[in-house]
């Protein structure tokens, strides 16, 4: 049985910012779509009078995170009626992204479902790996105690130990980008594209299985966030490549990430965090297998040589990436919210707006799960159809090929048009 472990990372020197970076130096940004550091007092001025939402811009509160221990979780989609009367009521309508990944409901309001709507939407994330609601403002206009309640129902939260958050909320993670042409400039000057395909704290021992996305401004047009299906992706590969794989770990570590923000004169909050996670995961819920890696915090594989590694995740990451037959673009817009799950998916930003003209101002919130199940191990006991699980659905007579019943599903179509080239017919998705 194949098992993961957490290792220790080495002493990462004084908690907090470091007080010796000279902040004068021109450093690329780690990620462009993150602010590191504070904004100036002018600046978050600016950012106050500009947006809708002011208590929701970046804030660096100077607290400390020691690492997290292991604890025990249950997946609420396992608590889940299968038919989702809580969820898909009557007048809920949806558009899929694409057949087998993603969907977009309308008519249900997120403020308003039960516990048990929450447990069928785990359901239907686990499923559909991403799930997007239009309309949202009254969700969205809850206020931050509520939000973080609101997914405390997914798993436990995570806190951000770098980048800024909503003053006395650590959950959130803010990302806020508005008037910084000049470093998107100067990162296109080092980089070809602004795209970190990236799970979301996959360092973690126990890391994220349901995350939010919020959006709060967006540009009227771009910033879409871009996302890749790993278990489809593993399906893809040839059954003796697979077998390769099955048994091999990675490591995965927060270093690069804390590295980056002292050097800066960023605030730090917690040391980094390095664990070793089965490169093939197995989903709790549906049984389905996924390829867990990411081209921002996994560092190498356990047991290679460093060119048979990185040769290794080279191939996996660019066939993830490259895979446009199993991703999934969704298109932001005012008052929407995204749920996804973050055990087999990957996703990236794009930067391809003018931040001068619209700010791109988004929250997540991230509820950590179940330490990553091997191939084999505890946990990795759900029915699998034909040796394999397909379209993000478990095997049961209320869903077919990755569609519900009922007559609320079919075939990837709704009454006004058809999905194409993973976009809906009126150009939302």
């Amino acid at each position: 049985m194949v098992s993961t472990l957490e290792v220790e990372a080495p002493p990462a020197g004084n908690k907090g910012s470091n007080p010796s970076t000279n902040l004068d130096e021109e450093i690329v940004s780690y990620d462009i779509n993150l602010p590191y550091r504070p904004q100036s007092a002018l600046e978050q001025e600016q950012a106050r009078l500009r947006t809708e939402y002011p208590d929701y811009l970046p804030q660096f509160d100077d607290i400390w995170f020691d690492k997290l221990p292991k604890f025990d979780y249950q997946d609420p989609a396992l608590r889940a009626d299968k038919q989702k009367p809580n969820l898909l009521t009557p007048g809920v309508t949806f558009r899929h992204i694409t057949p087998k990944m993603g969907t977009v409901l309308f008519g249900i309001k997120l403020k308003e479902l039960s516990d048990a709507g929450k447990d069928e939407l785990a359901l239907l994330v686990a499923e559909r790996k991403i799930v997007a609601f239009r309309e949202q403002t009254e969700f969205l206009q809850a206020g931050p105690q509520f939000q973080q309640e609101f997914m405390a129902h997914f798993g436990k939260p995570n806190y951000q130990p770098v980048t800024g958050s909503v003053k006395g909320f650590p959950g959130f993670h803010i990302i806020h980008r508005d008037g910084n042409q000049a470093e998107i400039k100067k990162f296109f000057q080092h980089k070809m594209t602004s795209t970190l395909w990236h799970q979301d704290v996959s360092y973690e021992l126990q890391p994220p299985g349901y995350i939010m996305l919020g959006i709060l401004a967006c540009p009227d047009v771009g910033g879409d966030t871009v996302f890749a299906d790993t278990a489809e992706a593993y399906n893809r590969l040839s059954p003796t490549f697979q077998e390769m794989i099955n048994g091999l770990k990675a490591a995965h570590t927060s270093e690069k990430m804390i590295g980056f923000a002292r050097v800066n004169g960023g605030l730090v909050r917690k040391d980094p965090v390095t664990s070793i996670h089965p490169l093939v995961r197995v989903h709790p819920v549906t049984g389905e297998r996924s390829i867990f890696l990411n081209a921002e915090f996994v560092t190498g594989i356990v047991g290679l040589k460093d060119q048979e590694s990185d040769m290794m995740l080279k191939f996996l990451t660019d066939h993830i990436c490259m895979g446009h037959d199993f991703q999934a673009r969704v298109q932001w817009e005012k008052d929407s919210v995204v749920m996804m799950d973050g055990r087999n998916t990957l996703h990236t930003a794009t930067v391809d707006y003018d931040s001068t003209m619209q700010a791109r101002h988004i929250f997540r919130l991230a509820s950590m799960t179940e330490r990553p199940i091997p191939i084999g191990g505890e946990g990795d006991n759900i029915p699998r159809s034909n040796g394999d699980k397909t379209n993000g659905c478990t095997s049961n007579e209320h869903q077919t090929n990755g569609h519900f019943s009922k007559g609320r599903m079919s075939n990837g179509h709704t009454s006004n048009g058809p999905m194409t080239n993973g976009h809906t017919s009126n150009g939302h998705s």
